[in-house]
């Protein structure tokens, strides 16, 4: 690991995508394997990866992550182009692709990337099975995060 990563030594989060929780309920979550090149494997040791707007897509029982953008190192080799925003698979067991697949399509659910990490020395996703929040719902959740913090500066003073 290079001494000038993005990422704090110790934390295995690569990139989190906090807009998710912002926009919806997440409902139930799974960790997933990624499929990666290695050229994008060097990337996300650098910390050069973006997760703000994927989704997780069903095709031909397999599911691929779509709109990561993994930015390439200017090192990276100059053999091949390398595409930051092409698909990539992920590795899921066949029963959490039938029951994810199932409440994407039937229930009305959006399967959509919380985080990337690493897990030993492999990068997993965390993908979660989310339900779109209306204004009014976001409004609450924003009254709800400013209470909690006046909670917890008032509980400070006291203390």
């Amino acid at each position: 690991m290079s001494k000038n990563a993005k990422h704090k030594p110790g934390s295995a989060t690569i990139a989190a995508n906090k807009r998710a929780r912002h926009d919806y309920f997440i409902e139930e979550r799974f960790e997933a394997g990624l499929s990666l090149m290695g050229w994008e494997v060097k990337s996300l040791r650098e910390g050069k990866a973006q997760i703000t707007d994927t989704y997780v897509h069903f095709k031909d029982g397999e599911a691929w992550l779509l709109n990561a953008q993994i930015t390439p190192l200017p090192t990276a080799s100059t053999h091949f182009v390398a595409e930051p925003n092409r698909p990539r698979k992920l590795l899921l067991n066949r029963r959490e692709i039938d029951k994810i697949a199932g409440a994407v399509q039937q229930k009305g659910y959006t399967c959509v990337a919380l985080s990337l990490y690493w897990k030993k020395h492999m990068v997993k996703c965390e993908i979660g099975l989310a339900k779109g929040k209306a204004a009014h719902d976001k409004r609450d959740t924003i009254k709800e995060r400013d209470w909690q913090r006046q909670k917890q500066r008032l509980m400070r003073v006291k203390g």
